[in-house]
């Protein structure tokens, strides 16, 4: 079968790199944004239930870390179609060698890459310029009640934002830095 990804492995188990291979011509280009036959691997027995899509207009502004508690916990496909921005995952599986590490993506419409985000992953992004859209595709539909996160400022985390960080909600703001009895997001 003729591809229309490569998928590139990152520095934590199960966070992936899905990097996308447009066809064009003096035209403009098509470009696969997902393939259920060629990434099926990825979303195991689940399917596309969700599509989202973002616009955040400011530069430097942080959104995240977020997460859906198990059992509605979600993979994510989130690919940026317009602007750049600075992608980030931490590993929040209780059982992983890589518990609370992170790992961070530079995604922008120019390099056509997706971060594929397994479930028991917190997530967050800052904007890298003005008007940045993303897209989201998840495994899972979205459960408020589920609905918990990690604060994107915390020493603990240590996550190196290369803006100072700006433009933090209400809710993120008021994420609780991680104590020491957090035991993550268990199956």
């Amino acid at each position: 079968m003729n591809t229309r990804f490569d998928l590139l492995a990152t520095p934590i188990a199960g966070l992936q790199v899905l990097q996308r291979k447009p066809i064009g011509d003096n035209r403009g280009y098509l470009e696969r944004m997902f393939c259920m036959d060629e990434l099926q691997s990825l979303v195991s027995s689940r399917q596309i239930a969700q599509i989202n899509h973002t616009l955040t207009a400011r530069r430097g502004t942080v959104r995240g870390m977020h997460f859906q508690k198990s059992p509605h916990a979600e993979t994510k496909f989130v690919s940026c179609l317009w602007g750049e921005v600075f992608d980030v995952a931490v590993d929040v599986r209780a059982d992983s060698p890589t518990f609370l590490q992170w790992h961070a993506e530079l995604l922008s419409a120019d390099n056509h890459k997706t971060l594929v985000i397994p479930e028991g992953f917190a997530h967050g992004f800052q904007t890298l310029s003005d008007d940045c859209e993303l897209l989201y595709f998840h495994t899972a539909v979205y459960q408020p009640a589920a609905e918990a996160g990690l604060h994107a400022e915390d020493p603990r985390l240590g996550i190196r934002w290369p803006l100072p960080v700006s433009g933090l909600s209400l809710k993120d703001a008021a994420h609780p830095f991680v104590s020491s009895d957090f035991s993550g997001n268990t199956p």
